[in-house]
């Protein structure tokens, strides 16, 4: 039986590893992935003590770290289940070939993250690679010379742009939101130094106030159709590629424990859910502000209360 699972392998995973490492806990991490969400980031100029990287580079630091303390890590493994056991748990994941591995543990902590959101328009799914993508570090460099759009009003859709803007010949960012001081210009969410830097590009065009009604598709994506919010008006922008950065959903499905309103796990100031013995961390969390160096804190947080539970746990 182990110690603690960890699930998921980005900054709140990673974190929490290397502190039950140190304290010598019976530890293993099972991701999909390694690195998260944190992986298909740009540039990061807001990790303490390192000037500029980008995510993909982090995540690796990350990982690296994990493995430095000889932490065992099942990546390509998906949670799919937790159950409990008297005053244990049982974690079932698969990989994509259909494997599956269970694994009996004293605690757990869900740092599983978030994925995309999709903009739910016809034949969305079918378009990924196609014209489609939701990562634009993943998928932008395909693009090079070409016209794209940019769909969002947050950090991720203003850094797609700034990335986008040295890639395409062209590029449309399309947000939601009017040009107006209430809004933040368009970008009620978005960081200051970002925007600046966005409106400032002679071959960013911003179309404010509309929504994305349907993508032109000829095999590929050649146009997306717009609608003005306040007009009704309609019209369609010639575009080779479509970067949709509309927001996260949190990956929670697998486990049935108290969520708010946007299935986001609730936890207390010490990272403990509704379920004893269960720890979460990071942006699957109810926390307020998803950023990685918040991720990181809860990560330490959460390995601190599950060292604190294990010392107390008595087999039943």
């Amino acid at each position: 039986m182990y110690d603690l699972v960890i699930i998921g392998a980005a900054a709140a995973g990673s974190s929490a590893a290397i502190y039950a490492a140190r304290r010598n806990l019976n530890t293993i991490i099972v991701s999909k992935d390694s690195g998260g969400e944190v992986a298909l980031s740009g540039e990061v100029n807001n990790w303490p003590g390192i000037i500029a990287t980008n995510g993909f580079k982090l995540a690796q630091d990350f990982t690296n770290h994990v493995k430095s303390y000889n932490v065992p890590m099942d990546l390509g493994f998906e949670v799919t289940k937790i159950s409990q056991e008297k005053n244990y748990y049982t974690v079932t994941a698969k990989n994509y070939s259909g494997e599956e591995k269970t694994y009996e543990t004293k605690t757990v902590i869900i740092a599983s993250g978030i994925h995309p959101r999709l903009l739910s328009l016809p034949n969305e799914e079918n378009l990924r690679g196609k014209g489609v993508t939701y990562c634009t570090v993943c998928d932008g460099p395909l693009y090079r010379g070409k016209i794209t759009a940019t769909v969002g009003a947050g950090n991720a859709a203003l850094e797609s742009a700034l990335m986008m803007s040295g890639i395409a010949s062209k590029v449309y960012l399309i947000t939601k939101y009017p040009n107006d001081e209430a809004n933040k210009g368009g970008f009620p969410k978005g960081e200051d130094i970002l925007i600046t830097k966005v409106k400032a590009l002679p071959n960013i065009e911003i179309i404010y106030n509309v929504e994305s009604k349907e993508f032109v598709v000829d095999n590929f994506v050649t146009g997306l159709k717009l609608k003005d919010k306040t007009t009704d008006e309609e019209k369609i922008i010639n575009v080779q590629g479509v970067m949709i950065h509309v927001g996260n959903l949190p990956n929670s499905q697998f486990v049935e424990i108290k969520k708010d309103g946007g299935n986001q796990i609730e936890i207390d100031q010490k990272c403990r859910t509704s379920l004893p013995g269960i720890f979460a961390a990071g942006d699957v969390t109810n926390i307020p502000y998803k950023q990685i160096a918040v991720s990181a804190g809860q990560g330490v947080i959460a390995a601190l209360s599950a060292i604190e539970y294990i010392n107390k746990w008595k087999e039943e």
